[in-house]
Formats: structure tokens, sequence, C-alpha cells
């Protein structure tokens, strides 16, 4: 039996699942008001004028908006000499194919960026059979000015500057989500979110949240010391 899990009546484990119930109310309830707080922070404007590598050829910030008043940016970890991305980050990837056009529908544009030059990022999203935009910030600062990307100079300083707070470097890129707003010939940052802040931006893990081994990482060298690329798991 998992983590010898004990065993009861049916009409016992409803009388347990409805008090979960109400705690799970409890926390949708604080996640709508959090969220509601999230959508109240002011906005900061965007100065520079940050050009990427796209499938259409150069375009601005404000390009990728594609004619929508939001926009979601997921930084995925791809640096330029890397041969391939991210496990992690493509563990997160497999969730975005589907979602997009939901989020168009409510006026908002999905886009990966990653500083890797193009052609990198369309072969691994060929191979991957990904079809959300994901364009390229090489040549830019974009990355390094919504701190998910770390200079040289900065990493042999031995900590950065992550997730709002004081971080060990693993290496050159970090995950992060951020979000940004378009009035007029205007771009404004409304929202950035680091580490475990985009853990329920992952579909699996919500999943595996739901089932009895939970996420079964315990006593892995680290969280997600499991994680592959989709097309190298064996079955």
């Amino acid at each position: 039996m998992m983590k010898n899990q004990s065993i009861v009546s049916r009409s016992e484990w409803l009388v347990l699942r409805k008090q979960l119930l109400a705690e799970e109310k409890r926390f949708t309830h604080l996640r709508e008001e959090l969220s509601e707080k999230r959508r109240q922070l002011p906005w900061t404007k965007v100065e520079p004028r940050y050009v990427f590598d796209g499938p259409s050829g150069k375009e601005s910030l404000a390009d990728l908006f594609e004619g929508r008043s939001q926009l979601v940016v997921y930084h995925f970890m791809f640096a330029p000499e890397a041969e391939a991305p991210c496990k992690s980050c493509s563990f997160w990837a497999d969730s975005f194919n589907g979602v997009t056009a939901h989020l168009q529908q409510r006026d908002v544009t999905f886009v990966a960026i990653s500083r890797g030059p193009l052609t990198k990022l369309q072969a691994f999203a060929k191979r991957m059979d990904w079809s959300f935009k994901w364009v390229s910030s090489q040549g830019n600062d974009f990355n390094y000015d919504y701190a998910v990307s770390f200079k040289p100079e900065e990493l042999a300083k031995g900590t950065m500057d992550y997730n709002f707070g004081t971080f060990v470097p693993r290496g050159p890129d970090m995950p992060g989500i951020s979000v940004f707003a378009k009035e007029g010939d205007s771009v404004f940052h409304t929202y950035s979110c680091f580490g475990r802040g985009i853990d329920m931006m992952n579909t699996a893990y919500q999943y595996l949240d739901l089932v009895p081994k939970g996420r079964n990482e315990e006593g892995l060298a680290h969280t997600m010391a499991w994680v592959n690329y989709h097309d190298r798991y064996t079955r």
C-alpha cells in the first residue's frame, strides 16, 4: 500500500472528502483574491525598443502583441551556445500548443522568447511538434533586463538578482514568465514571476498533484531530475 495508506468504507471516505472540499473552496477563494491583487499592480512603461528574430522576420516587442492588448512571455532557457534547450522549460512548453488559441479569444497573445538563434529554436520546435510562437532575443538585452539571463560579469560575482531576491546561479539563464500590456503605441510591463511562481502554468504538475504519489520527486538529486524531452522517455 502506498505510504501505508488507510482503507475506509465509502461512507467514511465521503465524510473526509467533504471536509477537504471545504478547505479546497477556501483556497480557491484566496487564490481569486490574490489574482485580483495581481491584476491591480501598477504598470511600468517599457522604454527600450527590443527587436526579436521571428518566423516573419524582425519584430519589435509591440509587434509581438499581433494586434491584441495583452502579451504573455515565457522566458525559455535556450542559450546561444547550447545544442538543446532546458529540459524543464521543455516540460512546461508541452502545455503551450493547446492554450494559445484560447488565450487569443480573450485578447491575449502568447510567445516564448529565448536567447538562442532562431534556426535552433525552429529546429527544436519541429522535433517536438510545437506550434506556439517562439522568437529569439539574440542581439538585444530583453532577457537580461527582465532578470532571467545573466552576463559573465554577473555570474562571476557568485550571486545574482533573481525572483526578486539574491540567488546563487546555476547557469546563464533561468525560467520565468512576464506579462505586458499595450495601449496605443506604448507597451507596459505589468507582472513577472519566477521559480515556483510558474508552477501553476505546468499542466502535468497539476495532474500529478491529484494522484496518490503526487510528484513523486522525493529522494531525487533535484526535484525535476526525472524530466526529459517528451520524445526521450522510454515507455
